[in-house]
């Protein structure tokens, strides 16, 4: 028995691992989220993983807009060369899938966002007329902006007067949704997060995300330097980013969608392709963790999220709107 317990000692005691997941034709999905996709690493809970992304613009997009085909990156177009994209599917290049031992549904998969860097010294903003928040009449042409990246100062020049501070950040981060119901777009969000273009998850930050399928398959893309509340256009400052993570399979966590965590605060999410029902979703996420995590009745929730939680568009422009609300630490003593 003694022999047992020591065993299991060194087991819990051993280090977590560090991997490194390069972004390739053979460890990316191309615009969807699914239970029978291929992990491409598979990793046990604590590890970390230092994990290399690529941007949604196309080689021929950014070449024509002026980038330098030298700029462009290798694996950007070996993607493009190299794998078929459905085009019923999404147009977000994800890497991954990352399996994470232990992680069964009915689990919470805890994402550590612990760092985030620059891979490219430009990023980019294009729309159409078609797409974005405004009506189709509102343009007779769209337009690909490049923005170059000063990765020393962290500011994107927008132009000679105009200077955006960046904040890198990941668009899309989510893991499979349940087997029954089959490849999940890239573009709208959902329980299982995915596209949910918040601008607060950056370095420093926690992801919460439900687990629906054996492993989680944790998948990431859609890097941006920047972007504001809203995303109106449809893109943000789109770029590839190289992110470091550490995933934590929680058993002591059940959540019916994602939640965020800052130093300063907690993020409830709301999703929903209705705007108003997306705000409904956000309060209601608030109020759930405000009477689980803080104890609080129902009631004083709600008054709180009207006196001190602010609810933020992330987004509205990925067919499901997402709404998030920001609780701030600082009110509890």
């Amino acid at each position: 028995m003694k022999t047992l317990i020591a065993l299991l000692a060194v087991v819990t005691a051993a280090p977590a691992a560090d991997y490194q997941l390069k972004a390739s034709p053979t460890t990316v999905v191309w615009g969807y989220y699914w239970a029978g996709a291929k992990p491409a690493l598979t990793i046990k809970s604590g590890d970390t993983v230092t994990v290399q992304t690529v941007g949604t613009s196309s080689p021929a997009s950014l070449t024509r807009a002026g980038v330098k085909p030298a700029d462009v990156q290798q694996q950007l177009k070996d993607i493009y060369e190299q794998v078929k994209r459905d085009p019923k599917d999404g147009g977000h290049i994800l890497t991954g899938p990352i399996y994470v031992e232990g992680a069964e549904p009915g689990d919470v998969l805890e994402v550590r966002i612990l760092k985030i860097d620059l891979a490219v010294p430009y990023a980019s903003n294009g729309f159409s007329p078609q797409r974005g928040v405004l009506p189709a009449t509102d343009f007779q042409r769209g337009q690909t902006k490049i923005i170059p990246l000063d990765k020393q100062r962290m500011v994107g020049k927008f132009a000679d007067n105009i200077e955006i501070p960046l904040h890198p950040f990941f668009g899309s981060m989510g893991v499979a949704p349940d087997a029954a119901k089959g490849k999940a777009n890239s573009g709208p969000p959902g329980e299982f997060a995915g596209n949910i273009d918040n601008k607060d998850m950056v370095a420093g930050t926690k992801l919460f995300i439900p687990v629906f399928a054996p492993g989680a398959l944790f998948l990431v893309g859609d890097g941006h330097a920047g972007q504001g509340n809203g995303e109106a256009d449809i893109t943000a400052m789109e770029t590839s980013l190289d992110g470091t993570f550490q995933f934590i399979v929680r058993k002591d966590m059940h959540l019916k969608g994602p939640r965020g965590e800052t130093p300063t605060h907690w993020i409830a999410m709301g999703l929903d392709p209705d705007l108003n029902q997306a705000l409904v979703n956000a309060v209601r996420d608030a109020i759930d963790f405000l009477v689980t995590e803080k104890h609080m009745t129902r009631e004083d929730a709600y008054a709180l999220c009207s006196v001190a939680v602010d609810f933020n568009v992330t987004q509205a422009v990925d067919g499901t709107k997402g709404v998030h609300g920001m609780i701030p630490k600082s009110i509890f003593k």
